[in-house]
C-alpha cells in the first residue's frame, strides 16, 4: 500500500517526535490532539529541535520551514479520514487507548493500519476495540523519535502478515532499524529487559548499597550505557515506569515486577523526573 500521509494522535513527546520524524522524511503529517494548548507546545518543540538542527549544519532554515509545513495540526479527530496510517501516542491507559481506536476504526478508511506507539501494553486487547484487529499492531518508537534508531513493530494476536511488513517498510524509510516482537507480551523486548534492571537499581539504592550517583555511574561505565538507570528514569518519567511495573506485575502475576516502595512514595509525592523538576535527582538546584 502506498502511505503518503500519516495520521498521529497526542501530541506529547513521544507524538510530536513521530510526527516530527515523520515531516523530516517527507511525508504530510497530521497531528490531533484535544487541545490547541498541546499543539502549539508540539509545533514549539519541533522547532526547538530543528533549530538545533540547523545551528549545527545538519539541516538549512529552508528545510526546516519545509518540515513544519508539512505538518497540519487539528483537534478534531475526524481528520483521520485522510490518513494513510494512524499511529496513536496517548497516555498509557488503556481504556483511553481502547476508545480511540474504535474511534478510529469508524473515521479511517478500511485498508488503513493503526499502530499503537505503547511501550508496554496488549496489542490484541487495543485491537479488540476495532472491526480490524488484523491491520492492528504495535510500532514502538523510543524518546527522542527523532534521534533513537529503533521502532520495535509488535504483532498482536490476529496481526496480519501484510500489516507487519508494512510497518517494518515504513520505519525503514523513517530511516530506523527495525525488529519484529513475533508475540504480544508485556514489555516486548526493550521494555522487558529494560524494567527489571530499573527494579534492581532502586532496590540497591532503597537498601543503601549506593547512591543514586554512583549506581549510574557504576552502569554508564561498566556496562558502557550512555546513561545510569536513574538518569534514564528521570528522561522519560518516573512515573511512566512506575505504571510498567504494575502492569508488568498483573499481567504475568510475577512478584519480581512489584515497584519497590521508594518508587511509590515517588510518585505519590509528584517527582516524576525532569518534567516535574524532581525525580531520583533535584533538578530545581
Amino acid at each position: 500500500m502506498s502511505i503518503q500521509t500519516i495520521g498521529v494522535v497526542g501530541a506529547g513527546s513521544m507524538g510530536s517526535g513521530i510526527a516530527n520524524l515523520a515531516a523530516l522524511n517527507g511525508f504530510h503529517v497530521i497531528l490531533r490532539d484535544i487541545e490547541d494548548r498541546f499543539l502549539e507546545g508540539a509545533l514549539s518543540r519541533m522547532e526547538k529541535f530543528m533549530s538545533k538542527s540547523v545551528e549545527r549544519g545538519k539541516m538549512t532554515e529552508e528545510q526546516k520551514q519545509e518540515t513544519l509545513a508539512r505538518i497540519q495540526i487539528t483537534t478534531n479527530l475526524e481528520e483521520m479520514k485522510d490518513a494513510d496510517i494512524v499511529i496513536e501516542a496517548v497516555l498509557e491507559d488503556m481504556a483511553l487507548k481502547k476508545e480511540v481506536f474504535s474511534l478510529l476504526d469508524e473515521i479511517t478508511r478500511a485498508d488503513v493500519i493503526l499502530a499503537t506507539n505503547t511501550s508496554s501494553m496488549s496489542i490484541t486487547e487495543i485491537a479488540s476495540a476495532t472491526k480490524r484487529p488484523d491491520r492492528v499492531a504495535g510500532m514502538h518508537f523510543f524518546n527522542p523519535a527523532q534521534l533513537m534508531k529503533l521502532v520495535e513493530v509488535v504483532r498482536g494476536f490476529e496481526t496480519s502478515a501484510e500489516t507487519v511488513e508494512v510497518l517494518k517498510a515504513l520505519s525503514i524509510r523513517l530511516k530506523k532499524e527495525v525488529v519484529e516482537v513475533k508475540k504480544d507480551s508485556p514489555g516486548f523486548i526493550v521494555n522487558r529487559i529494560m524494567i527489571p534492571q530499573f527494579i534492581e537499581a532502586i532496590r540497591l539504592l532503597q537498601e543503601g548499597v549506593a547512591t543514586e550517583e554512583d549506581i549510574d555511574k557504576a552502569v554508564k561505565f561498566g556496562l558502557n550505557y550512555p546513561m545510569g538507570p536513574f538518569e534514564l528514569q528521570d528522561f522519560a518519567g518516573v512515573d511512566i515506569g512506575y505504571y510498567v511495573m504494575e502492569y508488568f506485575q498483573k499481567e504475568f502475576n510475577d512478584s519480581r515486577f512489584a515497584p519497590p516502595l521508594l518508587i511509590k512514595q515517588m510518585v505519590r509525592a509528584g517527582r516524576h523526573g525532569k518534567k516535574t523538576g524532581a525525580g531520583f535527582y533535584d533538578y530545581n538546584k
